[in-house]
């Protein structure tokens, strides 16, 4: 390991509250991304007739129990379960919902109170809050990643290609840019969600049309400066290629900045995903969306465990991401020395 990435990694240590959020979040993601392992309708392990099997990978029809019906089995039904029990045994995960089981079961009509049962309540549809919360957080952060990652590499080589070249180049696509940052992006937004099938991977691409305009402006700044130090003409001088001194030379140095900008990004992806599906403009009906929990709370005002538990889902989640993103910051910035 080199002194400047030890360097880094002290400097993130040093901001301890970047370091525990880091951790937190690390333990709250890991949770969220076996959610199938943490809440289903479906047991993790059975054992039958002398075989061991798990559900959550095959699906097993009833029949294979020894019931009546071809259709995949429904673990929850009082049938099944005397079938598998008179044979063998099953062990449950801690929520015995997944993020569209209907509970019939209720003591109350939907939406229920929390009970032991379900431990957040039930949405407006019987369905477990605590297992659509999970899948709910794994999708967003999931989303976000994924649409921070994607719209920064396009955001850089852009602001990159502008600042190192300058000239006609820089002129041409910072008009371009100018133009397209101006149009009214949330209408825009509610349009294209309108008019396509709303999907994980549609919305992804809708927002990813204004997301990467982010980080141009920074990148191409540092980029004029940088591109007139002594050791990117030297370069230049030796022979070395443009895309080589852009990438390995000079973009190190404006990644200070850059880093800055980019858990902005990621919360902002988070933040317009959750708006979409509040207006009912994003993920299919159904889907595990903190959104639609939002708008439900909205809508059903005598229960108030559904806005609760969404503002502090999403309360948690964006605090923790802004810290984990000061730190990144501190530990990329060479002006930065911890005692």
């Amino acid at each position: 390991m080199n002194p400047i990435t030890q360097r880094r990694i002290h400097q993130f240590k040093a901001n301890k509250r970047g370091f525990w959020a880091l951790w937190i979040f690390l333990v709250l993601f890991f949770v969220c991304l076996s959610a199938e392992f943490v809440a289903n309708d479906k047991p993790l392990l059975i054992k039958f007739d002398g075989g061991y099997h798990m559900p959550v990978f095959t699906n097993y029809p009833e029949t294979f129990w020894g019931g009546d019906f071809e259709t995949e089995t429904d673990y929850r039904d009082e049938y099944a379960i005397e079938l598998i029990e008179a044979k063998g045994w099953m062990i449950w995960p801690l929520i015995r919902f997944s993020y569209d089981t209907i509970n019939y079961n209720l003591p109350t009509p939907a939406p229920s109170a929390p009970t032991l049962e379900n431990i957040l309540g039930t949405d407006d549809q019987g369905r477990d809050v605590a297992a659509r919360v999970i899948y709910g957080f794994r999708l967003s952060i999931l989303f976000g990643l994924i649409l921070t990652v994607v719209s920064s590499i396009i955001g850089i080589f852009m602001g990159a290609i502008q600042g190192f070249y300058g000239g006609k180049t820089d002129l041409i696509l910072q008009r371009i840019i100018e133009v397209w940052s101006s149009l009214p992006s949330l209408y825009i937004l509610i349009i294209f969600s309108a008019l396509f099938i709303p999907g994980f991977w549609t919305l992804l691409l809708i927002l990813l049309l204004f997301s990467w305009v982010a980080l141009v402006d920074v990148v191409r700044a540092e980029f004029l400066r940088a591109r007139n130090f002594d050791y990117v003409k030297a370069a230049g001088a030796l022979g070395i290629s443009n895309s080589t001194i852009m990438f390995r030379h000079v973009l190190p140095n404006a990644m200070v900045a850059t880093m800055t900008f980019m858990p902005f990004i990621l919360t902002g992806s988070i933040t317009a995903l959750t708006s979409l599906d509040f207006l009912g403009l994003g993920l299919p009906p159904g889907s595990a969306s903190l959104g639609e929990l939002l708008a439900q709370g909205k809508n059903n005002i005598q229960a108030p465990w559904l806005g609760f538990t969404a503002f502090i889902v999403l309360a948690v989640m964006l605090t923790l991401l802004t810290f984990i993103g000061e730190a990144v910051r501190d530990a990329f910035d060479p002006r930065k020395t911890s005692l």
